[in-house]
């Protein structure tokens, strides 16, 4: 009689090598935890996502890799938006934000960025894992996780975890097992994006900045990427995605021109890698975790990408992850008030995201970017927002409260504008 194997144990298993999954992997190994983390490809693995936040670094800083990012980033002073101005643009610089976030942040490859962290959990200690795919679990109670993994050789084996971490991305394993993934029903986007070889950079110290633009259907991106060329893309309502026909390429293309001033950047630049599209932007899950469960990054919540926002979500949402699995693994009678507060920070902390991506192509909101006044110093307000220091300072949620006010009333004298640009948003978002 063919012997079964013997299950794999371990304290915590953790789906998913990305930034949120190295980082959590990482951190829960330094404690002296057992951790094994299962990626499903191989690194270098492409990924879009390539702008960091200033707020990332003092995460990428605990976790010992500050250096490295920037050794292989491009500097990024700030962001700058399409205004009606003598150079064409505003530059919300990170330099003018309210609260403690550093001055500056990084591009980077995502490929490179996302292998690196993997690389540096395995270092720390967790059995860090690639070409290993979860295909199954079974929770057979709080403290006993079943996982089945598949190896790219075809293999099967079996692992219980006392705690599981689900950073699977958009791939969303657990939540969409569990049925709790929901789509956003305010707000559906998709994307389109590709590489540029010659594209003009900003000048001088803006030449690291990521550059947003809107056009009639969306708006769009160019990000400097390390090797020289551009990362540029456009994210698009669904019903604009909708009208492609024959070839990807020439679609890009098409509306990439739809905007002057960013074509122009684009003369003479050559289309140097294949299109991508990507959809389905924005969902969140009912819950983010549970008895023995948490999901962190992408696998709990996206938001549209027009902030950057997504590797600091993820990677700060992990971090304090560790401190819930901690404390659940040492009082479990804890876990449950754990889970909450940290849903509770994160759902706020998004939502703050969400007011200005949900209205930022609306009339009102557009004028507010493209004309910005420092008036109890709101634009400041912005910057740190842009920056990713909204969960905690004082002043900086005090202004952003404010600006919601001042948007209030900017509605309020323009309302047949904004009702048109706010009918118009919601048509598009539901129209997928």
């Amino acid at each position: 009689m063919e012997q079964q194997a013997a299950i794999e144990q371990c304290d915590v298993a953790v789906i998913g090598g990305g930034p949120a999954g190295s980082t959590a992997a990482a951190l829960l190994a330094r404690r002296g935890y057992k951790v094994i983390a299962l990626e499903k490809e191989r690194h270098p693995r492409f990924h879009i996502g390539e702008s960091l936040l200033p707020m990332n670094l003092p995460v990428l800083e605990r976790l010992g890799v500050l250096d490295k990012v920037h050794a292989m980033g491009v500097f990024k002073a700030g962001a700058d938006f399409e205004a009606a101005n003598e150079r064409g643009y505003n530059v919300y610089s990170f330099a003018r934000a309210l609260g403690d976030s550093p001055p500056h942040s990084y591009q980077v490859w995502r490929q490179d960025f996302d292998k690196m962290l993997y690389e540096h959990a395995r270092a720390c200690g967790a059995d860090a894992r690639e070409g290993q795919q979860v295909v199954s679990i079974e929770q057979l109670g709080p403290r006993q996780t079943r996982l089945v993994v598949m190896t790219d050789d075809g293999t099967r084996h079996a692992i219980e975890a006392r705690y599981l971490v689900d950073a699977s991305g958009r791939d969303a394993f657990l939540s969409t097992r569990k049925k709790l993934k929901r789509r956003n029903r305010q707000h559906q986007s998709a994307a389109l994006f590709s590489r540029f070889r010659n594209a003009a950079r900003r000048p001088g110290e803006d030449a690291g900045n990521v550059s947003i633009y809107r056009f009639e259907h969306g708006w769009m991106w160019m990000i400097p990427l390390p090797d020289g060329s551009m990362s540029v893309g456009a994210v698009c309502w669904p019903e604009y995605l909708k009208r492609r026909r024959g070839d990807t390429r020439e679609f890009l293309l098409d509306t990439l021109r739809q905007n002057a001033a960013l074509w122009q950047r684009l003369e003479g630049a050559e289309l140097i890698d294949e299109v991508r599209a990507a959809g389905n932007y924005s969902y969140d899950a009912k819950e983010m975790a549970g008895p023995g469960w948490i999901l962190v990054g992408d696998a709990f919540a996206f938001l549209d990408p027009v902030f950057s926002s997504g590797v600091f979500l993820a990677m700060d949402a992990a971090e304090r992850a560790v401190e819930v699995i901690d404390g659940a693994l040492r009082e479990p009678a804890r876990e449950a008030a754990l889970q909450r507060a940290l849903e509770k920070r994160l759902r706020d902390g998004m939502a703050r995201f969400a007011f200005f991506i949900h209205r930022f192509n609306e009339p009102v909101m557009r004028s507010m970017f493209a004309s910005p006044r420092n008036t109890w110093q709101l634009e400041q307000g912005v910057i740190s927002m842009l920056a990713g220091d909204l969960y905690d300072p004082p002043p900086v949620l005090r202004r952003l409260r404010l600006f919601k006010l001042v948007y209030g009333v900017m509605v309020l004298r323009n309302l047949r504008q904004w009702w048109a640009g706010h009918r118009y948003r919601l048509a598009q978002a539901r129209a997928d």
